[in-house]
């Protein structure tokens, strides 16, 4: 059992590809803002990234890896290699098909996601919509090339090289932050600045692909495409990952419903997407890093019969996930409005901006631990090659989030959808628990049990101390870059000390028990 030493490794390089990420994101804020050629870009960019999750990372994934390790244990490598060669023919034919497909319809297609778009307003000689579809054009061969980079990462995991897997992002990041920089130093305009980074955007992919190939010919992995054929492997691949399909498809359609709801409003979905980018950071650390471990290792527990050590890998993921995510949640919802201006409040993005993307943080971070806990209690059902469940409890959660969200849009406004997001989450990990427990196949121990109450009791009383601090901290809206970011660092530092302070005294967690986690960890499997 790798899992405590599989996920540091997964996510320290999540946290370098997050904090790139997050100087992305604050370069796109002061070039972009939130306006026309905002909107535009991140619809441009969700389209490939809906459905790369839907048929690569999502469904695809969580059928393969199963089946691959399965075949690693019973068949040994030469005839995982064999099932992986297989399966890359399909996904590369079926995702280059999709691709084709989008990019010959695209002025038609794209409305999937941004039929309530403006195609009437003209600016600068050509409308939002129209500005969307010429970004999607450059952006939508990105699918293809991460497709076949999920397939040869999960391949990475499954034979524990877990590192070149985790740091490829990081490239997407490089690529568009060296954009941002040499467009933005040129003086570009807003629309140009967009093609720009939808162009690095594919660039980025192929890069990505090419480097976990290499990865996975020095690891040993040996298979190259071949014509695709319909084996009893892929087969079973195809029975098990359409019900993933089904189940991602729906959690993606989703929030391209929500996404379609917030464009009916100017700025909305920027507002929202700028939002979504800050709990993403410590959704990718803790939540994705924990899942991509926990697949691999649960799966080659249970195929070898040891269903106590999968009980217990489970519960280890659950404790070490909420002793990481709940204080990262209560200070996203504590000051939310601080950590936005520090970041993000400069040049085209205002002060009324960092207002609205603060009402949409604080929902999320209600739903923070709840999208961190979907990540870590999936696997329990995939590692069993039961696809069913999520995809019965990804529609439930769908079909309340998209009526909860316009109801609350309505009402409340755009941040409603945010709202929608985080009690659809939570309703679905709630489903996951009881059909957990009921079948046994999450017991939770008495470490378990004894250090949750103390974890949410520590982070209570580190959200107590920054909300007493909120009070005298200064307006960052009118400081540098370089005071605002000493400011975000002593604030994030005080945030860790009380945190540190409160679960030592507390006993939520003991420092003895991680290290004999990685030691053991290290010994095994």
């Amino acid at each position: 059992m790798r899992l405590f030493k599989s996920t540091a490794i997964i996510g320290g390089l999540t946290l370098v590809s997050r904090l790139l990420g997050l100087v992305r994101d604050i370069l796109i804020a002061r070039f972009l803002g939130a306006g026309i050629v905002s909107d535009a870009f991140f619809t441009a960019f969700k389209l490939p990234n809906v459905f790369r999750r839907m048929f690569a990372e999502g469904a695809f994934n969580a059928a393969f890896i199963p089946l691959y390790a399965k075949r690693i244990e019973q068949d040994g490598e030469k005839a995982a290699d064999d099932f992986a060669a297989e399966s890359a023919s399909w996904l590369f034919a079926v995702v280059a098909v999709l691709v084709i497909a989008f990019e010959l319809t695209m002025p038609w297609s794209l409305n999937i996601i941004a039929f309530s778009m403006d195609k009437s307003t003209v600016v600068n000689g050509i409308t939002p919509y129209d500005l969307a579809v010429l970004y999607a054009w450059l952006t939508m061969p990105y699918l293809v090339f991460m497709s076949m980079t999920a397939l040869f990462s999960g391949i990475l995991n499954t034979r524990n090289h877990f590192a070149l897997a985790a740091g490829v992002p990081i490239v997407l990041n490089i690529f568009m932050i060296g954009t941002l920089i040499l467009s933005g130093g040129l003086a570009w305009s807003q629309r140009n600045i967009g093609l720009a980074l939808s162009a690095a955007i594919t660039v980025s992919g192929a890069v990505q692909m090419f480097m976990v190939i290499w990865g996975c010919r020095k690891a040993g992995v040996k298979f190259g495409l071949r014509r695709p054929r319909f084996t009893p492997g892929v087969r079973r691949l195809v029975t098990l990952g359409i019900p993933g399909i089904i189940s991602a498809g729906i959690t993606q359609i989703n929030l391209l419903v929500s996404h379609m709801i917030a464009l009916s409003q100017s700025s909305a979905a920027s507002w929202l997407t700028y939002a979504d980018r800050l709990y993403q950071l410590p959704l990718g650390m803790i939540g994705i890093a924990m899942g991509v471990a926990l697949l691999p290792s649960l799966s080659r527990s249970i195929r070898a019969g040891r269903g106590v050590e999968a009980n217990m890998t489970l519960n280890r993921g659950l404790e070490i996930s909420m002793f990481l995510t709940l204080p990262a949640a209560v200070a996203l919802y504590v000051i939310p409005d601080f950590l936005i201006a520090g970041l993000y409040e400069r040049g085209a993005f205002t002060s009324e901006t960092t207002a609205q993307v603060a009402k949409a943080l604080r929902w999320f971070a209600l739903g923070l631990p709840a999208f961190v806990l979907l990540k870590v209690l999936t696997p329990a059902f995939f590692a069993r090659e039961n696809m069913r469940t999520p995809m019965i409890w990804a529609a439930i959660s769908a079909v309340l989030n998209v009526s909860l969200g316009y109801t609350l849009f309505k009402n409340i406004g755009f941040h409603g959808l945010a709202l929608a997001t985080a009690i659809a989450a939570w309703v679905n990990v709630i489903g996951f628990a009881v059909l957990l427990l009921k079948s046994g196949h999450l017991a939770p121990d008495s470490r378990l049990k004894k250090h949750l109450p103390r974890v949410v009791l520590a982070s209570a009383i580190m959200g107590a101390a920054l909300w007493r601090g909120r009070a005298v901290l200064p307006d960052l809206a009118a400081s540098n870059l370089f005071v605002d970011f000493i400011w975000l660092i002593a604030v994030t530092g005080l945030g860790v000390f009380v945190y540190a302070i409160a679960a030592t005294l507390l006993r939520a967690y003991d420092l003895a028990d991680i290290g004999g986690a990685f030691s053991k960890s290290a010994s095994k499997d």
